[in-house]
């Protein structure tokens, strides 16, 4: 008999124990996305300002002044581009000094805020499927090297897992100024240095076509 009070005892502990840690577990996640709420709506004390006033109310971005979306991107992604900026890798003149500032618990919270944001709508018809952005999105130029952008970014440009993110909703100047990164080594080469290795393989004259299907996409969805 003893035995089996023993066991009821430490039962009625645990089930003691998990609903007084109940609404802690609920807060912990509700207070990490308010912060991450917070920084991107209002900043940090520390002098960062919100992240909505560059790249938009829904991190939607600015394709006019090059601010990129941020809505969807997978939260691993975004805290790399992150350390990217506050370590020098990646050359930005606005971004780097304020990616500085943030504190590793900043960085964790504003970019799961971001992630779990709806992505950008996607046009019902997906752009021309001929000429050379076409050809070199949807079938690469494996010749030189260069392989379809869908091959690694996904179907219509929509990202891959953690490591290739979404093109579609990107404006294509922001595109083109990346891929310009990877060839000027302002901008880390990426997992095995693919892109820096496919930039660096394509003209400006390829560039601009690329950009401008993907940049397509973002143009064309409220057709």
């Amino acid at each position: 008999m003893s035995g089996r009070r023993g066991r009821r005892a430490v039962v009625a502990l645990c089930r003691l124990f998990a609903v007084l840690m109940a609404p802690a577990l609920i807060a912990g996640p509700a207070k990490a996305d308010e912060a991450g709420a917070t920084i991107a709506t209002k900043g940090t004390p520390a002098g960062v300002p919100a992240c909505v006033s560059c790249h938009g109310a829904q991190g939607q971005g600015n394709a006019i002044a090059g601010f990129p979306r941020l809505a969807g991107l997978p939260a691993p992604y975004l805290r790399a581009q992150l350390a990217a900026f506050a370590s020098g890798q990646r050359a930005n003149p606005v971004m780097m000094p304020f990616a500085k500032l943030l504190t590793p618990a900043d960085i964790q919270a504003v970019t799961a805020y971001f992630a779990q944001l709806p992505a950008p709508a996607l046009p019902k018809t997906i752009p021309a499927q001929t000429g050379p952005g076409a050809a070199l999105a949807l079938g690469g130029r494996w010749s030189e090297g260069v392989p379809a952008c869908v091959s690694c970014h996904g179907p219509e440009g929509r990202g891959v897992g953690i490591t290739f993110p979404p093109l579609a909703g990107q404006s294509a100047g922001y595109l083109k100024a990346q891929l310009e990164a990877w060839q000027h080594g302002t901008r880390p080469p990426g997992p095995l240095g693919l892109m820096k290795a496919v930039a660096g393989r394509l003209s400006a004259a390829d560039i601009a076509a690329v950009t401008q299907w993907f940049g397509a996409l973002t143009e064309g969805a409220d057709k």
